[in-house]
């Protein structure tokens, strides 16, 4: 490398952000995603065979997509080649893959084919990829922040081992910002820092698992103190952090993954963790609707008798919000949310449906025994239907002691919580006077 060569790669990297100078030179210093990367586990056991064909890695921004591919690609002794799906179309991608043939046919050297965003590609240039993935032609990876098995092509899924990328641990974050302090080539070691462990500490919670964020915030506090030696403080720390925007598609993994933890919250009687997931769903823009929609079916499917109120709660929530509107209208929905997940919980109703249309679909079918058939037409006495009918509020008690299905089923089984603990009482003495 010349003199010149040597300064202007220097002057390039200190023109790097400090997020893009402390990145991983090796696995061992990647930080992160031991679930698959860890020793013995499936992608080190995948590089240690030899046998990386096509990977799709899919998780949040800011955990290490990229990085990893850039390291997979020295670990292979492979070319590295990156695409953007988005700025990116068929021209260039066969382009590359020809290339990609050359290099293979020429110099025995495979390259490793990085596209970003993956999912943005349509079919039929996903379609393109097939052949030289399958010949071994590129490795190829696929990042993606969406859930490759609904948006990415079933073909090249089926050909493909995805690895899902977790938001980072904050001892990992920490660790990354303690070397980032401490190392005098790419980080800030020159530099006289005292950094405060629990300024650390803030910016490993407020990343949000995104170790580039906290990178950069570390960097934009020290930069601009102008005291030496540095003291970077907690306070320091939370001036230097951008509020991160919400990651949230309305439409997407974040949409059906909060909602799910949501219900799950809620049918698991916790109101904090439901109050937090419901805060998440209102700040990432979810329509309202869909939320009183979902508190309406939880109140009868996971609450059901247990408290009847439950659903008249529910109901006048969904009323209550289409009334007032937001920002109003969390306060409605934060109420229902907290009385949900304190009410006793009951699926029995539930169940009964599920079992009873179950009876139905599968052919168990009851006729309508006569004495219960429709009465209220000239001809009905000559067929017999009504005959026998015992008119209930004339009975003692006001149950008459009659058949009303033909067959002996039992669906309806209330559990001993809430009301329902009344209500079982109360169905084991109305079976007995109807006699069953």
């Amino acid at each position: 490398m010349s003199l010149f060569a040597a300064a202007e790669a220097e002057n390039r990297r200190h023109a790097q952000p400090l997020a893009a100078r402390m990145r991983p030179r090796t696995l061992a210093e990647f930080a992160g995603q031991t679930h698959f990367l860890g020793e013995g586990k499936l992608l080190r056991r995948l590089l240690k065979a030899d046998r990386l064909t096509a990977l799709l890695f899919y998780g949040p921004p800011g955990t290490g997509k990229t990085t990893l591919a850039h390291l997979l690609a020295k670990e292979t002794r492979a070319r590295f080649r990156q695409l953007n799906a988005v700025t990116s179309g068929v021209k260039e991608l066969r382009e590359l893959l020809d290339d990609a043939r050359d290099a293979l046919s020429a110099d025995g050297v495979r390259t490793l084919l990085f596209i970003d965003e993956i999912h943005r590609f349509n079919k039929a240039q996903q379609d393109a990829l097939l052949p030289d993935v399958e010949n071994g032609v590129v490795i190829l990876i696929g990042a993606t922040t969406a859930n490759p098995f609904f948006a990415v092509n079933d073909a090249l899924v089926s050909r493909s081992t995805v690895f899902e990328f977790q938001a980072l641990a904050e001892e990992d974050v920490i660790a990354v910002l303690k070397r980032a302090v401490a190392d005098r080539n790419d980080g800030l070691g020159d530099l006289p820092i005292e950094a405060d462990d629990d300024a650390l500490a803030f910016l490993a919670a407020t990343c949000d698992g995104d170790a580039r964020r906290a990178l950069s915030a570390l960097e934009v506090g020290v930069l601009s103190t102008d005291a030496r030696p540095i003291r970077f403080t907690r306070e320091l720390a939370a001036e230097s952090v951008q509020r991160k925007a919400i990651q949230y598609d309305a439409g997407g993994d974040s949409h059906y993954d909060s909602a799910s933890a949501l219900i799950k919250s809620i049918r698991g009687s916790d109101p904090d963790a439901g109050l937090y997931w419901l805060a998440r769903m209102l700040e990432g823009g979810e329509d309202v609707r869909f939320l009183c929609r979902r508190l309406v079916i939880l109140a009868s499917e996971d609450v059901g008798n247990a408290d009847p109120q439950a659903l008249s709660m529910a109901v006048a929530t969904m009323q209550a919000c289409e009334f007032v509107g937001l920002p109003e209208c969390q306060l409605a929905l934060a109420q229902c949310v907290a009385y949900l997940a304190c009410a006793p919980k009951s699926n029995a109703a539930t169940v009964a449906i599920g079992e009873a249309r179950t009876d139905v679909r599968e052919g168990r079918l009851v006729p309508v025994p006569k004495h219960l058939k429709d009465a209220h037409y000239g001809g009905a006495k000559r067929l017999g239907h009504g005959d026998g009918y015992q008119y209930a509020h004339d009975a003692e008690g006001g149950v008459a002691s009659q058949d009303y299905l033909g067959v002996e089923r039992e669906y309806y089984r209330p559990v001993d919580r809430g009301f329902e603990a009344e209500l079982q009482q109360r169905l084991a003495s109305l079976r007995r006077q109807l006699g069953r």
